[in-house]
């Protein structure tokens, strides 16, 4: 069964005429006539009667035409979900990220794509970045925006932010005073990090960016996630080694204090395998004008 000879089928019971029916099909009254006759003898009913004063639909044809409507539909939106694939602009993409993206870079990045690509769906998930890698190398994810640095992974990764480290700390506490800290003015200070586990380059190169300047840190708790961090430091139970972006939402009681670390930056990379479909292509191109957007470019 063609969909030509649907179409035709269908223009006829709309117009019942011969002749507007093949004016709006854009074709000749015999080639309509021909398309309506092969229609017919493939399904092997009459689905109209028709003389040289009317056309009329039969009770075949009153049966039929709903569903043929329906399977033309269903050709259109086929046609126009390929295309659509085939530009980017459809489809699901699987993006896992770490927590400090979530108040600028997450958020710019979800936004340009929904407004460029409506139709293209972001699964996305909270993840450390060594279960992001493993994820990825397995085939679960499509990115990760994770930690940098990283070595090893066999993963393409493009660094999309670089940002400085500040120190979050009790409004009460003796260096809240201060507009800049120095590495040497944390000493004795019970310091909270970020656990190795979840990022072990950041965690060993901030350690010995800060030891370079004459910091050996005391570190009372290592710790999963920046959040729980400050709601430590609101307590009065330490301070904070943070990136700036996590200290964008800072709970009532906490300040952050830039941090003197040199040219020393905490890094956060888009990680994926391949560019194997145009989706992928797509949203690529948004995470770099995305980045432009958060560094204000």
């Amino acid at each position: 069964m063609e969909l030509k000879h649907l179409r035709a089928f269908v223009a006829l019971a709309e117009e019942l005429h011969f002749g507007r029916a093949a004016q709006r099909l854009c074709i000749v009254q015999p080639a309509l006539s021909m398309q309506i006759k092969a229609l017919e003898e493939e399904l092997d009913v009459r689905l109209l009667e028709r003389d040289r004063h009317k056309v009329a639909l039969s009770e075949t044809g009153r049966l039929f035409l709903p569903e043929a409507r329906a399977t033309l539909h269903q050709a259109m939106r086929a046609e126009q979900t390929a295309r659509l694939s085939a530009r980017g602009e459809i489809g699901t993409l699987r993006i896992a990220f770490v927590s400090s993206v979530l108040p600028k870079l997450l958020p710019t990045l979800i936004r340009m794509m929904h407004a460029r690509y409506p139709l293209v769906t972001l699964e996305l998930k909270d993840m450390p970045t060594p279960d992001q890698i493993a994820a990825l190398q397995d085939n679960k994810l499509d990115f990760g925006l994770i930690r940098l640095p990283v070595a090893g992974t066999g993963l393409q990764i493009r660094t999309v932010l670089e940002e400085p480290f500040v120190v979050a700390l009790p409004d009460d506490h003796p260096l809240a005073a201060q507009e800049l800290i120095r590495p040497v003015d944390l000493q004795g200070c019970p310091a909270f990090v970020l656990a190795r586990r979840y990022a072990p380059g950041f965690h060993d190169e901030m350690l010995v960016a800060l030891k370079r300047e004459g910091a050996d840190l005391n570190i009372a708790q290592e710790l999963g996630e920046f959040t729980t961090m400050l709601a430590l430091v609101a307590a009065g139970l330490g301070i904070g080694m943070i990136p700036a972006a996590a200290a964008i939402a800072l709970p009532p009681k906490v300040v952050a204090r830039p941090l003197e670390l040199r040219d020393h930056r905490a890094g956060i990379g888009l990680a994926y395998t391949d560019l194997d479909n145009a989706a992928k292509r797509a949203l690529l191109g948004v995470m770099d004008e995305c980045t432009g957007a958060v560094r204000g470019e």
